[in-house]
């Protein structure tokens, strides 16, 4: 029972971070293109002044970045509940 109550608990503590990392890796894909390609806005698929080389990049940027800090993120969280809970999460 104590298993299923700490699932419970940390389920919103668990989506309000991934809000949040999703946010922060927006904000680092922003940075990053702007260091990489010296443009403030990372191409749209859709934008037919930008050719695929430079869209595809930005797209494998962007993925990169993401999958990071979601690894991170996921990562801390299964260290953080193991510390409170005395178990690793599922």
């Amino acid at each position: 029972m104590a298993g299923k109550l700490a699932k419970l608990t940390l389920k919103p503590v668990n989506v309000a971070l991934g809000f949040a990392a999703g946010a922060v890796a927006g904000l680092l894909f922003k940075e990053a293109w702007k260091l990489v390609a010296g443009d403030d806005d990372a191409p749209d698929a859709g934008d037919p002044d930008r050719g695929w080389g430079e869209i595809l990049a930005a797209a494998a940027l962007q993925g990169a970045i993401f999958a990071l800090v979601k690894a991170a993120v996921h990562r801390g969280g299964a260290i953080t509940t193991k510390k409170l809970t005395g178990t690793w999460p599922d």
